[in-house]
């Protein structure tokens, strides 16, 4: 909710959710970082960042991550792209698409994720579909930080994804979770600045009207 003050001499009680070890899990990552690293950079309390980014205020490791292939590519990929004319697809510019992989890799451990993807578990963390929806990232950073003060059980959060809806993104909090959450190795891995798998990329974004444009000049193999 905007503009919502957290109630006062109450105790939060979120809802949880088991996601079970070896659960397969996908990530559209930088291509400089390793399948399972964690970001440590915060993010400014009042500036840039995205949705649950940790800050100076609660500087704890995170990594986003998706159930699916899908919803993986669109959080990284579909933020602020339009449709274009005469095809109504949205164009991702190669130039951007060309530093990530997706991979896919497995948990090995159950891990404890506040469930914010239904009107039930918001509502348990005193909020709306606003923290799911809303560009108010500072306000929606100060929250996951209150739900984390209120939850110490908690491990990451499960909600639904803006961008692929009804499905759902997770984000792992890197101090409750440990460095070997995730296998070493992922089980499958796609290089978007490879020719052979970005068409198998863009047969993933199909249905969301989206693909990866042509690069413009020769390009390494």
């Amino acid at each position: 909710m905007p503009g919502q003050i957290p109630p006062e001499g109450v105790t939060m009680e979120p809802v949880l959710t088991r996601l079970p070890a070896g659960s397969l899990i996908w990530r559209c990552h930088s291509a400089r970082y390793d399948v399972g690293q964690f970001n440590t950079r915060q993010a400014h309390e009042h500036f840039k960042g995205s949705r649950f980014d940790s800050t100076d205020k609660d500087p704890y490791p995170y990594l986003y991550a998706a159930l699916d292939p899908v919803t993986a590519l669109a959080e990284v990929l579909l933020r602020s792209v339009e449709f274009g004319d005469r095809t109504a697809a949205r164009q991702i510019p190669w130039a951007q698409a060309s530093r990530y992989l997706l991979s896919a890799v497995r948990t090995t451990s159950d891990i404890s994720l506040v469930d914010i993807t239904s009107a039930e578990g918001l509502a348990a963390v005193w909020q709306d579909e606003w923290l799911v929806t809303s560009l108010e990232y500072a306000q929606t950073r100060y929250w996951v930080r209150l739900v984390r003060e209120h939850s110490t059980k908690a491990q990451g959060l499960c909600w639904t994804s803006k961008r692929c809806m009804p499905r759902r993104a997770l984000q792992f909090f890197g101090d409750r979770c440990g460095a070997d959450l995730l296998e070493s190795r992922p089980e499958e891995c796609y290089r978007l600045a490879s020719g052979p798998d970005r068409k198998e990329i863009n047969r993933l974004l199909s249905p969301l009207r989206a693909v990866i444009s042509e690069p413009v000049g020769p390009v390494a193999p």
